[in-house]
């Protein structure tokens, strides 16, 4: 279950305007690499609707059946906003629906059927 947390406006290249609502997951407890201390952190994502600002406010606090997972991506340069530094990232975190989820646990990749 995913709960929408936010949405941001943004602009299209011919000038129309268009919302995405930020969904975010449950609590996850997370072991740090650097300190290997446990924090407590819930993945968020955004997702592209084709609602107006007044709806996406409305929608805020509207539980969602399904879940965010990492998908594996092609490397991209990602800048923490708090200290500057610019990390390489080959992954990033999309909502999955419970069908698609089903779908995807289910059904076998080509190259893995024999």
């Amino acid at each position: 279950m995913v709960k929408i947390v936010d949405f941001k406006t943004y602009q299209t290249e011919d000038g129309k305007d268009f919302c995405t609502l930020i969904v975010q997951g449950g609590v996850e407890a997370v072991k740090s690499q650097e300190t290997e201390r446990t924090y407590l952190t819930a993945r968020t994502a955004r997702v592209a609707c084709t609602f107006n600002e007044i709806t996406c406010k409305s929608l805020i606090g509207t539980d969602l059946n399904g879940e965010i997972q990492k998908v594996e991506v092609e490397p991209y340069e990602y800048t923490i906003k708090e200290t500057g530094e610019v990390i390489t990232l080959s992954h990033r975190y999309e909502y999955i629906d419970e069908q698609e989820r089903i779908v995807k646990e289910n059904v076998l990749k080509e190259e893995e059927v024999f």
